[in-house]
């Protein structure tokens, strides 16, 4: 109990964030385009992130991670599901903090390129209708806003925004993603 209240009584903290070759694991949770509008269909449209940070001298940093999203389009009765895999690399500026350096907003830009996958690549559904669409490989880049505020030297709340625009689909273009995940610091 004691370890669980010390932060919180504690009057300044004076920890040194986003230094050089600071390193974190992140994962982030999310919901993709009218997120919760499909539940009933399998779960709703949502992403899965893991990704890896390493901080820069000039208080930048580079992500490189793995996503998972998946979504989902109606037809008739049913769902259709639309899987994506795809590897990340961004690159991530802070442009505001507050004075004492918890809380920090970012800007970045990230290259994607992996794998589309539509109904798990099953041409035929329920009623004998065909789908045209194929499994394929995609590639895009995706702007993003993020906020990290920090609970603890190694522990971050992740807060970001970001829009998935992909070339090669078969399905769709552009995806916006809200998520939210903790990041934990280890070097």
């Amino acid at each position: 109990m004691l370890c669980i209240c010390l932060p919180f009584a504690a009057d300044k903290s004076f920890a040194q964030r986003y230094l050089p070759g600071q390193q974190g694991i992140q994962l982030t949770l999310g919901g993709v385009d009218n997120f919760g509008s499909n539940v009933k269909h399998l779960g709703g449209n949502f992403q899965v992130d893991l990704a890896l940070s390493r901080y820069n001298r000039n208080h930048s940093r580079w992500l490189f991670g793995v996503d998972y999203v998946k979504k989902h389009y109606s037809y008739k009765e049913i769902a259709i599901p639309k899987a994506q895999f795809t590897g990340e690399i961004g690159y991530f500026v802070p442009f505001f903090s507050d004075r004492d350096k918890n809380v920090f907003f970012s800007a970045g830009l990230s290259g994607l390129a992996g794998y589309e996958t539509t109904n798990w690549n099953r041409k035929l559904l329920y009623d004998g209708a065909a789908l045209k669409n194929d499994g394929c490989f995609i590639y895009g880049f995706v702007p993003a806003f993020e906020m990290e505020v920090f609970l603890s030297d190694r522990l971050v709340l992740l807060f970001n925004v970001r829009q998935r625009i992909f070339f090669g689909s078969s399905v769709g273009h552009f995806h916006t993603v809200v998520a939210a995940g903790f990041k934990y610091i280890f070097n």
